[in-house]
């Protein structure tokens, strides 16, 4: 695939005078917007704060944990052709595997909302599993489990821990960005799945 073809085109099988491409087309700016988003985080003119393989690697976890397996296959593609992803690639659908849920999960301070606090799963990483993935990858899907399906529990010690594990500050701001965004294209791929049916 090259860069010029639109990612959600891609990703749905969307062909040129589709009921799909039909539905896409109504809103330019909003497929322009979201192309370059994705441009911006997966073929970047800088990756030295998040490199290539953490960001399909972060990517392929994400879109399992969401349940989209098309999706999470087409990172996993992306992620084996980066220098280390075919190691890696296995550990991570294995982390992915290990937290199968449905979310979101978590606590509302103390209050009205609190009737709506619903306890799940969270992320921890095994030694075995932190052993054999690097330290910054270990931490950001940890963070990532946590912004998907725990996103009210998420507090500043959580930011902490990616820094320990020798995220940046602008580490950190890709790696949420890398989160939301998939969150959105995936939202966008089920939504027009729908309406294109």
């Amino acid at each position: 695939m090259t860069e010029t073809i639109d990612i959600i085109d891609h990703l749905l099988g969307i062909k040129p005078g589709s009921r799909g491409d039909t539905l896409r087309n109504r809103r330019p700016i909003t497929k322009e917007n979201a192309q370059r988003s994705w441009l911006a985080l997966f073929s970047p003119k800088d990756d030295s704060q998040v490199s290539l393989t953490e960001r399909f690697a972060i990517a392929t976890f994400v879109a399992a944990l969401h349940g989209e397996w098309k999706i999470a296959e087409f990172y996993a593609g992306k992620l084996s052709k980066t220098e280390t992803g075919a190691t890696l690639l296995p550990l991570v659908k294995a982390a992915a595997d290990t937290i199968k849920a449905s979310g979101p999960y978590g606590h509302y301070p103390s209050g009205p909302l609190s009737q709506e606090d619903v306890t799940g799963p969270t992320l921890h990483l095994s030694d075995v599993e932190r052993k054999a993935l690097p330290p910054r990858l270990a931490a950001a899907l940890e963070h990532a489990h946590l912004l998907v399906l725990h996103p009210r529990d998420a507090e500043p010690a959580h930011l902490q821990k990616l820094l320990s594990a020798g995220w940046s500050a602008t580490g950190v701001v890709t790696l949420s960005q890398l989160v939301s965004f998939l969150a959105f294209q995936i939202r966008v791929v089920a939504g027009l799945k729908v309406l294109a049916a």
